[in-house]
């Protein structure tokens, strides 16, 4: 009987590498995906600048303004608990200029705070012309409302604010005045700071413009 030699060969397999052009493809796909998604979560401000008028007086320049403000459900929510949101107004006052970036004249801030009493059952809306303290409200104007739907409509109205002194703005000369309306999320408890990222829901911010004509000055 003759003998059968057998002979067993192994060849490695090797996995060729991706393509150089297939990662750039791939890396491109994400970034696109991602360019799309920034406008969309840009797009849900929960509301809008309705309204902006600008009066130009002997002693400053005023702002009013009326808001259509739609609270999210987990910001409501956040309240409900007993967890304070912290507001921003501002008011900026550009001068154009041809051969550099607009040059911010004046600037001007409020600052509000809105939270739920439980015990009480009652809303407070306090406003300051600086950041609250962190151990206490500081110097501010305090208002009790007894539901919600009452502390949002105080704090969607904007009535005479002077956001300009006197001889801040120059005769002659036309400016743009840019108005915001934000919820400050840096002072919100770090645990929803970190929820926070990346989710729209918290993306509250309002804002509009408006061009202050230029007034000549008297003869």
């Amino acid at each position: 009987m003759d003998r059968v030699n057998t002979t067993v060969s192994f060849t490695h397999c090797c996995k060729k590498p991706p393509e150089r052009s297939s990662l750039w493809r791939a890396a491109l796909a994400c970034l696109l995906a991602l360019w799309l998604a920034a406008p969309l979560a840009q797009a849900q401000n929960h509301g809008e600048v309705s309204d902006l008028q600008l009066q130009r007086s002997a002693d400053g320049l005023y702002l009013t303004a009326a808001l259509q403000l739609e609270l999210p459900e987990v910001v409501q929510d956040a309240l409900y608990k007993g967890i304070s949101m912290l507001f921003i107004t501002e008011a900026e006052v550009l001068r154009q200029r041809w051969y550099w970036s607009d040059k911010v004249v004046v600037r001007a801030t409020r600052f509000l705070r809105l939270s739920y009493q439980p015990l009480t059952r009652r809303w407070r809306l306090a406003q300051s012309p600086v950041p609250f303290a962190a151990t206490g409200l500081g110097v501010s104007l305090g208002q009790n409302f007894d539901d919600l739907s009452e502390a949002l409509a105080a704090m969607q109205r904007v009535a005479r604010w002077k956001i300009a002194e006197e001889g801040a703005l120059d005769e002659g000369t036309p400016y743009e005045v840019n108005f915001q309306f934000r919820l400050d999320m840096s002072q919100l408890p770090r645990p929803l700071q970190l929820g926070a990222v990346g989710r729209s829901n918290w993306n509250i911010a309002l804002s509009r413009s408006m061009r202050l004509p230029a007034v000549e000055a008297a003869r």
